[in-house]
């Protein structure tokens, strides 16, 4: 049964209230309690614009939201809604809303990060696709972010086992990046769900993926790098995993390919090595036998 829209407007009109981010819409719940109490009363010190969104009559684009919400499959999860991830609510800038299509149950379930180049060897793609059935297999949820490279080779990966994928966007859900992906993205959402912390209609900014990252760490138990150069966006998601007190893991390669290193130092600065999806398992086991529960 899906949420009153009457209670979800508020949420979306103060979402979608110029310069207000996740920790702003966060520290404005501590203070008023409520979204419906930010829209009665909003704050003085909030600039002009913010302010003349929040005292409209009408706001077209909540209205679409809403629509979008009454399509087969299409959910949104509020920070207060039970079902939202446990483990995402524990981070310091928790998304406030999460717009799901597929089964937004699965975004409770034991998940692994799987993440890496977008222009990685034959030998990388082989490796993250395996990897994601044997872990997929074993009980593990894959996440990662729908792009090209070792992403889509995960998400595939996780397909192939038949079990459950979950894919962040830096979209509107009503959208698909890169467009090749959208019968991935349409097979992902059979099996598993497409996750966004953008509203419909949200295009594919570049300052987008950086902040998606920190949602697909915080989905998850853990994060594995399969491959990387050494300025790759993989490291920032692998960073924020470790700053919200999760496991890293990195696989190692050749001195050789300078997509091994990244993964190379990471493991330098205290990831787990890993060279089977085996020693993995072996360290999640007991995390995901309590996320499970």
């Amino acid at each position: 049964m899906k949420p009153d829209p009457e209670r979800l407007r508020p949420w979306l009109v103060l979402w979608r209230t110029p310069g207000i981010g996740p920790l702003g819409f966060r520290e404005l719940l501590e203070r008023q309690g409520s979204p419906e109490a930010v829209l009665a009363d909003p704050p003085t010190e909030l600039d002009e614009a913010a302010r003349e969104w929040l005292q409209r009559n009408d706001w077209p684009e909540v209205e679409a939201d809403l629509e979008w919400l009454e399509g087969p499959g299409n959910h949104l999860l509020t920070l207060d809604d039970p079902r939202y991830p446990g483990l995402l609510r524990e981070i310091p800038d928790p998304p406030p809303l999460l717009f799901v299509h597929g089964d937004p149950g699965l975004l409770a379930w034991p998940q692994l990060a799987m993440v890496g180049s977008r222009n990685p060897s034959a030998g990388g793609t082989a490796t993250a696709a395996e990897f994601a059935e044997h872990l997929c297999g074993a009980g593990l949820a894959i996440t990662s972010g729908l792009a090209l490279g070792i992403d889509a080779a995960s998400h595939e990966g996780a397909l192939r086992a038949g079990g459950p994928t979950l894919a962040v966007t830096g979209t509107g859900l009503d959208r698909v990046y890169p467009a090749r992906h959208r019968e991935l993205a349409h097979r992902i959402a059979e099996r598993g769900a497409l996750v966004s912390e953008f509203p419909p209609g949200t295009p594919p900014k570049a300052e987008n993926f950086p902040r998606r990252n920190r949602i697909i760490s915080g989905l998850s138990l853990g994060t594995l790098v399969v491959e990387a150069a050494v300025k790759s966006g993989s490291l920032i998601t692998a960073r924020l995993a470790a700053e919200q007190g999760r496991e890293v893991f990195a696989i190692p390669g050749s001195i050789h390919n300078p997509l091994a290193r990244g993964c190379h130092r990471l493991i330098r600065q205290g990831a787990k090595l890993v060279e089977t999806a085996g020693d993995i398992l072996e360290e999640l086991g007991a995390l995901a036998a309590a996320s499970a529960e």
